[in-house]
Order: structure tokens, then sequence, then C-alpha cells
């Protein structure tokens, strides 16, 4: 194929205007900046078939951002590869001191064609839609925790403290209404900051009621309930993983996952030194939070006494209310097994879990999981019995 039926196209997006360049194939192509045009699917529709007048096949790139994948969605429409570019993992020169919509422009198009960009997972619209309102409900949930913030620094502030051990519980909730304040400007502020408090919990439960109301139509619902067979996973932290990270399935091995949401160790080593340091912290924040949370939960949690499957958990003090529904959810599953499946909050679970719900055998092949005392966590992998 010869060099100019071929050519890579990079956008630098914005709100209204995309700068557009390309770079034909090739170590000497040419790469040439085109200029910028709106937003609208209608200039992108000209773009595209402007060039593919010119060239026989076209390749497109942007960086994931603010814009989202509408772009990316709407080239794939027309008939044309396109890629959204990571971009933490953009390459840059270290003394490149300038930036504009030009440079940036070509820069994506040169990487394009060297092969030097890093393609993100593009969700399709459906598990996009389901993506937002998974972060609505978590915003709302950092909201209420920042509304119960204001209150306890002001009660702080003049000195009241609660005698009880758990907050924001009924007990608590009368306590803040019956509390004698001295000046009427406190008790009016005090009464608008539980108003916005209140307010803020109703929003979480309304978000969440719709995130069960829109399981039902989502093309991962049928992991939700594997990753719930996990001790300290509930329904919306199942949907919340899965919305950020997607299908698990295409991470050949856990290291991968684990360096996605970044929970591996950084490292800066030279010569004989080996120089490890915390977590990078790199990719999906929001999935990692879950998880970090998931972990907690977990450890403060009764370990019990002995190895147990969930087929045969009962209710009793010694287990959680969420760890009771899993088992409850569980059991329902195991009885039809034949070959146990035993799961915990790990990558490799998770992964685990994931292909078991998307075989077809499934929930056949969800079977039953083993808890190991002290750990707070459960095992992986197949148990012969």
């Amino acid at each position: 194929m010869a060099n100019h039926n071929e050519v890579f196209i990079g956008i630098d997006t914005s709100k209204l205007r995309n700068a557009v360049a390309i770079a034909e194939a090739g170590r000497n192509g040419k790469v040439r900046y085109l200029g910028e045009i709106d937003t609208s699917e209608a200039a992108t529709k000209k773009l595209v078939a402007s060039l593919a007048r010119k060239y026989r096949k076209l390749t497109f790139c942007y960086e994931a951002g603010p814009t989202g994948y509408g772009l990316h969605r709407h080239i794939e429409s027309l008939g044309h590869s396109c890629i959204v570019a990571a971009p933490s993992l953009v390459p840059k020169k270290a003394g490149d001191r300038i930036k504009t919509n030009r440079r940036d422009a070509e820069g994506l198009a040169r990487l394009l064609r060297a092969g030097e960009l890093t393609a993100v997972w593009v969700p399709d619209a459906r598990h996009e839609a389901m993506r937002e309102l998974a972060r609505a409900r978590d915003s709302a949930r950092q909201d209420l925790t920042r509304k119960r913030q204001q209150v306890s620094s002001m009660l702080l502030r003049m000195g009241l403290h609660y005698p009880g051990i758990r907050t924001w519980s009924a007990r608590h909730r009368s306590w803040l209404a019956n509390l004698k304040l001295e000046h009427a400007e406190h008790r009016f502020v005090l009464e608008e900051l539980l108003v916005a408090e209140r307010q803020a919990g109703e929003r979480i439960g309304r978000l969440e009621q719709a995130i069960r109301d829109a399981l039902g139509n989502w093309s991962l619902r049928d992991i939700v309930p594997a990753l719930m067979a996990m001790r300290g996973i509930d329904m919306i932290s199942a949907v919340t993983i899965l919305a950020e990270i997607g299908d698990l399935t295409r991470f050949a091995n856990p290291r991968q996952l684990m360096a996605y949401l970044g929970l591996v160790p950084s490292e800066r080593s030279t010569g004989d030194a080996v120089r490890r340091g915390p977590i990078t912290k790199a990719g999906n924040s929001r999935a990692r939070r879950v998880l970090i949370s998931t972990d907690a939960e977990t450890g403060r949690a009764e370990a019990g006494d002995t190895r147990c499957h969930l087929h045969s958990l009962r209710s009793n003090s010694g287990i959680t209310s969420s760890e009771n529904r899993c088992i409850a959810s569980f059991n329902s599953l195991a009885s039809r097994a034949a070959k146990p499946i035993l799961v915990s909050v790990t990558p490799t679970s998770l992964r685990v879990a994931t292909s078991a719900a998307m075989s077809p055998g499934f929930p056949e092949n969800i079977r039953r999981g083993v808890s190991k005392p002290g750990t707070g966590s459960y095992e992986t992998g197949w148990n012969q019995t």
C-alpha cells in the first residue's frame, strides 16, 4: 500500500472548537495542520468526507477528557477507526514549554503514526449512562459527608458533645433537635444544616433507587451478584466498581487490573538499587476508593472461628446485615451447585467472579465461598469437593 493512501488524524478537542492535524504514513510523511472546526456532528462528517476523498484509510485519535466519547462514536459510525488516548500516558518532551491547540493536534497525529499512544477502554452509550448514575450517587454521598461534618464542626466550636456512641442515629437526631442554644442565630444555622443533611440523604435514596431500576437493562447486570458474593461488597459498591472498570475480562491478568487501579507500588530503581515506594494511585480513583473502603469495612468485621461455606451460613450476631444479604443471595445459587468457586475481594477474585458470571452456565458456575478466619477476606480458586 502506498504511503499516501493512509493518514493519521490528531484532534485536540475543546468545548466549542476542535483543532485538527494530519500525519501521512511513513517515516517522512508530511505533518500538516488543517485548522479548527466546530464540534458539531455536521462539521465532523464534512471533515471525514473531505479526507476520505484523498486517503484510503483514516485513523483518528484524541485525548480522553471532559468532552466524553461522543466524537469517538460518531467517527466509528462513519466507518473509520478512532482511539481515545489516555492523557497521563501521552509522551511529552522534557524541554517543551509551549502549548497551543495546533501543537497538541500535530503531536497527537505524530504519536498516533508512531504507535506511541495508549488507548483507553471506551464504554457504550448505555454503560456510560450507568456510570453517570453511579458517579452522581458517589457525589451525593460525599456531599452528605460534608453536610454532617459541618454540623459536627459547629457543635465543636460551641463546646457541645453528643454523650452517645453512634452519631446520626435516631437518638442522635433527637438530641440535635432538642438542643438548647443560647442564641437564636445558632439555632437557625443548626436547623438549616440539618435540613441540608436530610435533603442530601433523601437524594442518595433517590439515586440508589434509580440504580436498582436501571440495573435490569444493563449489560453487566449478571456480574453484580457475583461481586456481591465477596465480603463487604453490597449492590451499590458492585455497580460502582463495574461502572468504573467496565469489562474485567479485558485485563489479561490480575496484575494489569492492579496497575489500572493504581494499587501497585511505585518504583525508582537504578543499577543494583531497588527502591519501591507507596502505591502509584494512577488510573481510576473512584473504583480504588470503593475497593479500599470495602477492605476497611471488611477488616472491622468479625472473622469467625472456623472455615465455613457460604451455603451453610445462617444469620447470627457475628455476621453483618450486608453479609447476610450476600449469603442469602448465594444460598439460592449454591443450591444448584455441583462444583464450588471461592471468591475474595482481590483482583484475582474479581476476574474469577466476572468470568463465571459471563459464562453460559451462570448462575450454576457460582458456588460457595470459604471464609478465611482472621483475614477478613475470602480465598480464590476452585475447591474440589
